[in-house]
């Protein structure tokens, strides 16, 4: 990708080009996601299962071995091969089947999001994933076209209760879910436009009243 010479801020069109663009590729997400010196599938794949499709997965037992932090000290196995022996203990799959492909789709990122074709031991990357639903892909492509045909009422539903619950500042009721299938209409019907999501919300009852809590209900003087 093409970097200002000045380091301002400047707009790149098509980033698609640069394996760049939308949420999935940023640096940010990845980096955080990543323990230094290796990527970690782990985490980028429960990123993305639990943020984005809002999936509850329970945290894992106490006694999980820990990985190297290093690429380039886990022996003769690439990180693909150590998280499938990993997977092996029955104990482990099940959860882990339900987002280490995810994770394994960004191997083309390494540890600070940057792009590359092989691992900091020199050995070529693989991104190739199968998805819990039985459907497979590689790399940005592939786990963008899982999202768009599998994954969308999903990530929908997770945007409109996270958005919904950052504006009232609470936690959702039972009494929210005729808003939120209205934003999740609006919002399909609307062709995606972010605005209609932040209309629906700041025109709804919940947000333009705030329900009495026990506290403030005192006897009028």
């Amino acid at each position: 990708m093409p970097e200002p010479a000045d380091g301002t801020w400047v707009r790149v069109d098509e980033a698609q080009k640069y394996a760049r663009g939308g949420l999935l590729p940023m640096s940010v997400f990845l980096t955080k996601n990543a323990p230094g010196l290796r990527t970690s599938p782990v985490k980028r794949g429960y990123w993305v299962v639990h943020r984005l499709l809002g999936e509850y997965i329970p945290a894992p037992p106490p006694n999980v071995p820990v990985l190297p932090t290093d690429e380039t000290k886990l022996g003769d196995l690439t990180l693909r091969e150590t998280l499938a022996q990993h997977r092996a203990n029955p104990a482990c799959a099940s959860c882990h089947a339900k987002f280490d492909s995810f994770g394994l789709a960004f191997e083309g990122y390494g540890p600070v999001g940057e792009t590359r074709d092989r691992d900091l031991a020199g050995r070529r990357v693989d991104t190739g994933a199968a998805f819990p639903d039985g459907s497979s892909g590689s790399g940005l492509d592939g786990l963008r076209a899982f999202m768009r045909t599998r994954g969308q009422a999903e990530f929908v539903d997770t945007l409109c209760r996270e958005l919904l619950v950052y504006a009232l500042g609470r936690s959702l009721l039972r009494s929210d879910e005729p808003l939120l299938a209205q934003m999740r209409k609006d919002l399909s019907t609307g062709d995606y436009k972010f605005g209609r999501l932040v209309q629906d919300i700041v025109a709804s009852r919940q947000f333009l009243t705030k329900r009495a809590t026990p506290s403030s209900r005192g006897t009028a003087p």
